[in-house]
């Protein structure tokens, strides 16, 4: 039996083009140039920060956000960078009973903006403010912890096939994997994503199949 829902964030529940339009920005580069290079290294299977890496060789990332921040220059995030399904379906899976909560790996200034929307979610956490990220197992055990649920009755819902989909199922989770973002589109219908116990192309479908 499914007692509660853990969502990942990025491309998830909010859309990541804001951040990478930012980090364009900062480092003077246009925009069209930073997306075509997160897609070009998230096809290649590398980890997105990449992205940075090719244009500024040597990149101390996190130095370069502190200087963002300190400059007035750093993240942000309002009701226009959440998905249009995210309130009505996690409204939805409150209504039936089920606990729903947020947790994905982002920075902890991210989880004060995520609780600062309300979002009709019983949690919000992130893995700066855990101290341990995807895919470690660490991270599920502690969504499990947020979830109040022994794993089997968690659902964990994410767009990525490495940080999501496999380390979620080897710890025990059910898992819905959804076809959103560059990763959620790439891997769609692949042996990365099979393993998945749902597979949803937008947040309505997930209540429906979760009580069927």
């Amino acid at each position: 039996m499914i007692r509660a829902v853990a969502f990942d964030i990025g491309e998830t529940l909010v859309r990541d083009d804001r951040y990478w339009a930012g980090w364009a920005d900062w480092l003077g580069v246009p925009r069209h140039t930073m997306a075509a290079l997160v897609g070009a290294v998230v096809g290649q299977g590398r980890d997105s920060g990449d992205a940075l890496r090719l244009l500024r060789p040597g990149i101390d990332i996190g130095a370069e956000y502190r200087a963002r921040e300190a400059a007035g220059r750093g993240e942000h995030l309002d009701e226009s960078d959440l998905h249009p399904d995210v309130r009505p379906a996690l409204t939805a899976l409150r209504e039936a009973g089920f606990r729903v909560v947020v947790a994905g790996n982002q920075t902890a200034r991210a989880g004060q903006l995520l609780r600062a929307l309300d979002l009709p979610a019983d949690a919000v956490a992130t893995s700066e403010e855990w101290g341990v990220a995807k895919p470690s197992a660490g991270f599920y055990a502690r969504v499990t912890e947020l979830a109040d649920a022994a794993p089997q009755e968690i659902v964990y819902v994410g767009d990525h096939p490495v940080n999501d989909v496999a380390p979620a199922k080897a710890y025990g989770l059910r898992v819905a994997h959804l076809r959103r973002g560059p990763w959620g589109h790439l891997w769609a219908g692949t042996p990365e994503t099979e393993p998945a116990d749902w597979h949803l192309d937008s947040l309505h479908d997930l209540r429906g199949l979760i009580t069927s």
